[in-house]
């Protein structure tokens, strides 16, 4: 069985209907990229997976041993979390917060992990600094390290390059493929960038008014045959 399977969906909020019909599923260590554009319900879609919001018709269900609390989440950053006052090593580990219960604190095994996370993203060495004083590709990476502590089974990820220049943006796909090819954790990423989407991706979801799910060789089949129409009709 998938990971996860999401059946005949139509989302929305207020009752306002912005997306219906979305059929696809995620198989453990698939890297799917959501593209579509602003607007287009890609951030409302991952909230929806998430649990923060429900579905107006359809379902979601989730498979091999993963339940939701086990889904690792970076959401788009805003201004005022940018300026956060708080340590790395606070920010990474607050990401057990819903793995604690009802203990008022974290417990050596989870600041082992927290430890072997900031490692893993690079950023050991910043541990001690204020979340709020480093770049915004040192956050991003801190950001990913605390979403690594919820989760060693799949990522959703919003944007996680927006705002970054070409070189960081760069390091961070390369880290998000190595999460994904050598650490075996399922990526699901929102993205506007389609070159990139069809290098590392291995599963395409493009939403708007007509909706395609399928393999990134697929998608770029799609493409081909698109252009190929376009010039045809010049």
């Amino acid at each position: 069985m998938p990971q996860l399977i999401c059946k005949d969906l139509t989302l929305g909020y207020e009752g306002q209907e912005i997306l219906s019909g979305v059929d696809f599923s995620v198989n453990s260590g698939d890297y799917l990229c959501i593209l579509g554009e602003n607007g287009s319900g890609k951030t409302t879609l991952m909230k929806t997976i998430l649990g923060l919001r429900k579905p107006m018709r359809g379902s979601i269900v989730t498979g091999e041993g993963l339940s939701r609390r086990e889904i690792g989440y970076l959401p788009q950053q805003s201004e005022i979390q940018k300026d956060f006052p708080a340590s790395v090593r606070e920010i990474v580990v607050s990401g057990f917060q819903g793995q604690c219960g009802l203990r008022p604190f974290y417990n050596r095994e989870e600041k082992r992990q927290a430890e072997k996370n900031m490692e893993l993203m690079g950023i050991s060495h910043l541990k001690k600094r204020c979340y709020r004083e480093l770049s915004g590709g040192q956050q991003q990476r801190v950001l990913l390290a605390r979403a690594l502590c919820a989760t060693q089974k799949m990522l959703l990820l919003d944007e996680p390059v927006a705002g970054l220049d070409p070189k960081v943006t760069e390091e961070m796909y390369q880290l998000i493929g190595s999460l994904n090819k050598e650490h075996g954790i399922t990526v699901v990423m929102i993205s506007h960038d389609i070159e990139a989407a069809l290098h590392y991706a291995t599963h395409v979801l493009h939403i708007g008014k007509k909706i395609f799910f399928g393999t990134t060789a697929q998608y770029t089949e799609r493409l081909r045959a698109r252009e190929g129409d376009s010039y045809g009709k010049a």
